[in-house]
């Protein structure tokens, strides 16, 4: 961090305060309750990606270039609700609504990864759906197992590098005024705006990247499922069609699940009560990671496959297990 603090070379001293606050859910009547369901959304979402996890690494047929992606979205899952939810419920459920300068731009830098990463992986699933359809002849020569082990290495490198300066530009800012922060979590837009100097570089760069990281991948899948479309439409039977676009239906219910209420949200901003707004951003980033896993379960038949054989090769090997120890106790008795 210390680079980004010599402002250019120029020896200048930057007013950062001891803590900021974080005052989001404000006067919501009955808050608790929320605050009580997003523990129940965190549990679900914990234990359905460790399955989507565990069942993929178990599996040696799911061990493909999608299920890489989708092992990889699980992970980011996982770590995601673990860095937002627990420290929401920590600073609201407990009131614990001061956070030191520190772990509050710690805490940004891990939540806008985790997030970037969700809407990377999506990109990497459409692209991989996007060959599976119109080259299906090619492409286990185009989709291997290295190009989308480096297609996500790549993304990680991009959404860490782009948020170590999204945090980098922020220490470069003077806070001497208000440090109440009106969100659920320690929001970049929330923060440079509190800043009493030159808060540029941190406005551009948050444009720069809701450009790159949400409208780009947004247009990019949007374009890919035109591209599908068209294909499909040159498919001679009905029922191949179908059969090819119900392999897109887990990816498209996860884009929906994460775009539309972000969309939504944004577009009616002006028009939704700030209290309102923060409710359906929070929901917004804890609903995805919850959902997901169960999408994937019950739209993927290889999952679902997957999951009947292991939970079935468990109940035999209970059943045999139970077995042998009745041949034995007799013997014991004896």
């Amino acid at each position: 961090m210390n680079l980004f603090n010599s402002a250019l070379g120029k020896n200048i001293t930057f007013v950062h305060p001891a803590y900021f606050i974080i005052s989001g859910f404000s006067g919501i009547p009955n808050i608790k309750y929320y605050y009580v369901f997003l523990c129940f959304v965190y549990i679900v979402s914990a234990l359905g990606n460790t399955v989507v996890m565990a069942v993929i690494y178990l599996d040696h047929n799911l061990r493909t270039p999608k299920y890489i992606a989708v092992f990889n979205l699980a992970f980011v899952d996982l770590l995601g609700s673990s860095a937002l939810v627990p420290k929401l419920l920590d600073i609201f459920l407990f009131n614990h609504r001061y956070i030191s300068y520190n772990d509050c731009l710690t805490f940004l830098f891990f939540s806008y990864t985790f997030l970037s990463m969700q809407v990377l992986n999506l990109v990497a699933l459409s692209y991989d759906r996007l060959i599976a359809i119109m080259h299906p002849l090619t492409y286990q020569v185009k989709v291997t197992h290295r190009f989308m082990l480096s297609l996500i290495a790549s993304f990680w490198v991009f959404a860490i590098t782009a948020d170590l300066v999204l945090v980098g530009l922020l220490t470069r800012l003077s806070f001497c005024g208000s440090v109440v922060i009106n969100s659920y979590f320690c929001d970049h837009g929330q923060i440079y705006r509190l800043a009493c100097n030159d808060n540029t570089p941190s406005y551009v760069l948050a444009v720069f990247l809701i450009a790159l990281i949400f409208m780009s991948p947004l247009s990019f899948i949007v374009l890919s499922y035109v591209c599908i479309g068209y294909a499909l439409s040159k498919v001679a039977t009905a029922l191949e069609r179908y059969k090819a676009f119900k392999t897109c239906t887990a990816h498209l219910s996860l884009v929906a699940i994460y775009f539309i209420p972000l969309l939504i949200t944004f577009t009616m901003s002006s028009q939704i009560h700030p209290n309102a707004r923060i409710v359906n951003l929070s929901l917004a980033s804890v609903f995805p990671p919850m959902l997901n896993p169960i999408i994937y379960v019950l739209q993927t038949q290889e999952i679902k496959v997957s999951v009947k054989k292991i939970v079935k090769g468990r109940i035999e090997s209970q059943i045999k297990v139970k077995k042998v120890n009745i041949k034995l106790q007799p013997l014991f008795i004896l």
